[in-house]
């Protein structure tokens, strides 16, 4: 069991899994806007490449303290 589960996060990810989904989302929302909603097969290394983009800063800038908010127990 996850502590994010424990804390009572409703999806169950940790806040770093939860800030790597929504740079993941961001991104690939970003990539269909770009390419008209549909993405060639193609196309799919370049969409891959910036998606690791994203997560690469996500990375980098994420910290624990800044994520979480205080709980109250």
């Amino acid at each position: 069991m996850s502590d994010a589960y424990v804390v009572g996060d409703p999806d169950g990810l940790s806040p770093l899994l939860v800030a790597l989904r929504d740079a993941i989302s961001r991104e690939l929302h970003a990539q269909l806007a770009l390419r008209a909603e549909r993405i060639e097969l193609d196309a799919v290394p370049e969409v891959a490449y910036q998606i690791t983009r994203q997560v690469e800063r996500t990375l980098a800038t994420w910290s624990p303290a800044a994520q979480s908010a205080p709980q109250n127990v």
